[in-house]
């Protein structure tokens, strides 16, 4: 295992593009870290980039205290696990497994072979495969073989570029709890790339945010939710994604298309001059007002809006409101959605209900959310002006310790297992004689 640390970055094709553009990221010994971002914003590229198959124009790669930069990717002692699996489909699963050892010709025994195949297969639930080849495989067993032959490398760390895109829902699910329960077993440094946030926000114990080549920030998941640095990685991160809408500033008020509500503490000087801001509101923070008690209507605001559409989805429900916003407002918006890879739809709040809710289609509905938890943007430059430094630096504190606190039961739990085989296997000698 070994720490990565990458010290401003940069990828430039020859045509003067910059792919990845200045990017700093240290990586912990044994951290799970995901590159997350859509389509195009330079993920990949720095993924290969540490891999070694791409050139870096400049800047430091180390992984350890090494400078790595002009090593070829077999001296990085680095694992890959590509987005196609890259298994041989004329050789069986034990085979593929144990190929990256073959080819490092006398150096491992055929029994040393054999013991690294057989403990990867167990770590990921493959030994009854091993004499199966890779046409005969679902979609998740060859991306536990792929998975497999990064393990009995014994590599410094795992690279994963994108590996569950190519499997359906149900089975990503799957994959996504196989990954993390081996990386929590192996405790191996661990860097991911994935457009999907669901996956970054599931699986990673920090996450980088990446738009158009550059790191927009790096926290843990709980921290990108609550605490985004700005518009777009409010907008990235949750699903369904954030709403945003227009906030016009008049005196100690912030009037919203729906709303008008007393300016939060703080707030007033944060917003200096500004007489226009986006604010943002999670829709899982919108509740149904007629299901609250008294108390709790009371602690927050209660507004009433025309619902255009609901989606049942059992334990929830999901509920359209189209909105009017302000011109200067929608120009940003759209920029944003633009590099988020929308579709550019109507401006609509969408809201998350519990199931029990009764608004329907056509409905006027009574909403209720916590005024405490909106977030404002500067317009302009996309920055959060309700930011807490403070705050992030905690959530990111209690998530290395949870972290650590992971990794220290789950070698633990390998060493008792590792125990109770030893005993098994003397008992079974003893019996044997």
């Amino acid at each position: 295992m070994a720490s990565i640390t990458l010290t401003d970055i940069v990828k430039q094709y020859g045509d003067g593009y910059p792919a990845v553009n200045g990017v700093s990221l240290d990586i912990k010994d044994g951290e799970f870290v995901i590159l997350v971002g859509p389509s195009g914003c330079g993920k990949s590229t720095l993924l290969r980039m540490i891999v070694g198959l791409e050139d870096i124009t400049s800047g430091e790669l180390k992984i350890g205290d090494e400078v790595v930069n002009d090593r070829a990717p077999r001296d990085r002692h680095l694992a890959m696990v590509f987005q196609n699996y890259a298994l041989y489909p004329h050789l069986t699963v034990f085979e593929n497994i144990a190929f990256p050892l073959r080819l490092q010709k006398g150096r491992y025994t055929e029994e040393q072979i054999k013991d690294n195949v057989e403990f990867a297969a167990d770590t990921l639930e493959l030994r009854e495969h091993l004499d199966r080849k890779p046409a005969n495989l679902s979609g998740g067993q060859r991306q536990r073989v792929a998975m497999g032959r990064a393990i009995v490398r014994d590599a410094q760390a795992f690279l994963f570029d994108e590996p569950l895109s190519n499997l359906d829902a149900k089975l990503r699910g799957q994959m996504r709890t196989e990954i993390a329960r081996m990386q929590r077993r192996l405790g191996t440094t661990t860097v991911y790339v994935t457009h999907d946030q669901t996956e970054a926000m599931t699986l990673g114990d920090r996450v980088a945010v990446l738009r158009k080549g550059e790191l927009q920030q790096v926290a843990s998941p709980r921290a990108l939710y609550e605490q985004p640095v700005n518009l777009f990685v409010a907008g990235f991160i949750g699903s369904p994604p954030m709403n945003f809408m227009p906030g016009e500033v008049h005196g100690d008020t912030l009037r919203l298309p729906f709303a008008d509500l007393p300016m939060p503490d703080g707030l007033r000087e944060r917003l200096g001059g500004r007489e226009l801001v986006i604010v943002g509101l999670r829709p899982e923070h919108v509740e149904d007002a007629r299901v609250l008690d008294d108390h709790k209507r009371a602690a927050g605001t209660t507004f009433e809006a025309d619902v255009d559409v609901v989606e049942w989805l059992g334990s929830e429900l999901y509920a359209y409101i189209p909105f009017e916003t302000h011109a200067d407002v929608a120009a940003k918006l759209e920029e944003l959605d633009r590099d988020l890879d929308g579709e550019g739809m109507r401006t609509q709040v969408i809201v998350s209900l519990g199931s029990e809710s009764r608004v329907r289609d056509g409905s006027r509905a009574t909403l209720w959310f916590d005024p405490r938890r909106l977030l404002v943007f500067d317009p302009e430059s996309g920055e959060n002006l309700t930011y807490d430094e403070e705050a992030a630096r905690r959530i990111d504190s209690e998530t290395e310790e949870d972290r650590r606190a992971a990794l220290e039961r789950a070698q633990r739990d390998t060493a008792r297992a590792g125990e109770r085989e030893s005993v098994s296997a003397g008992d079974a000698r003893h019996r044997a004689g």
